[in-house]
């Protein structure tokens, strides 16, 4: 039986030493990283990802499938849903490393079958949220700071990285509290609670200072 976790990096701002730091600090211990860089979760499923397709190749009955949250498979809720339906089906299973969530295909009874199908439905349609959510606000950031370009307009310089408003953006998404968001990014409470309360401004005032 294996270990593999799988990672997606389609950011510059995301790096595989943090997905894989997380886990560890989890107490998974891994056999194996799997990873596709400049992979898009949306436009591209999981099976048409380089990397991606080994997982179907390598991954067999009693292993464990490690991500750091659904979002890592894709962000586009059919492949997410179906792909985790699949490796199920196939004797895997799949963890998080994200609230530390289990899926595997080994209760026969109907209505844990459903709770869990429906749990799974809803990070896999969170996770395509957020997609939609993040290329708004990046786009409403744009346009803001076209119209905001002037030295005297940019306000105080934030004092996060895309890097951690990601990682903000993303457990905001799965409930996180405050606490717990500020303790894995190493914010202040106060600038967690800002970002949260405006993304779109927090998005825009990285890109008014060109970060």
């Amino acid at each position: 039986m294996t270990t593999i976790m799988y990672a997606r990096i389609s950011t510059a701002d995301q790096t595989l030493d943090h997905q894989v730091a997380q886990a560890r600090k989890a107490d998974f211990i891994i056999d194996e990283v799997i990873a596709d860089h400049g992979q898009s979760g949306v436009s591209t499923i999981l099976s048409e990802r380089p990397e991606g397709r080994r997982l179907f190749d390598k991954l067999r009955q009693g292993d464990t499938l490690v991500v750091r949250w659904v979002d890592r498979l894709g962000r586009n809720y059919q492949d997410v849903t179906d792909t985790i339906r699949h490796f199920m089906r196939q004797g895997v299973t799949i963890k998080t490393v994200i609230n530390g969530m289990t899926f595997d295909g080994a209760t026969t009874d109907p209505t844990q079958q459903a709770v869990r199908d429906a749990l799974i439905a809803f990070m896999a349609a969170t996770a395509q949220a957020q997609a939609e959510a993040t290329k708004e606000a990046q786009r409403a950031g744009i346009e803001h700071a076209k119209e905001t370009k002037a030295e005297a307009y940019r306000g105080r310089k934030p004092s996060y990285d895309r890097a951690q408003l990601a990682v903000v953006r993303d457990m905001t998404g799965t409930g996180a509290g405050t606490s717990e968001v500020a303790r894995a990014t190493g914010l202040s409470r106060q600038t967690v609670l800002r970002i949260r309360g405006d993304m779109a401004e927090a998005e825009a005032a990285l890109a008014r200072w060109g970060m």
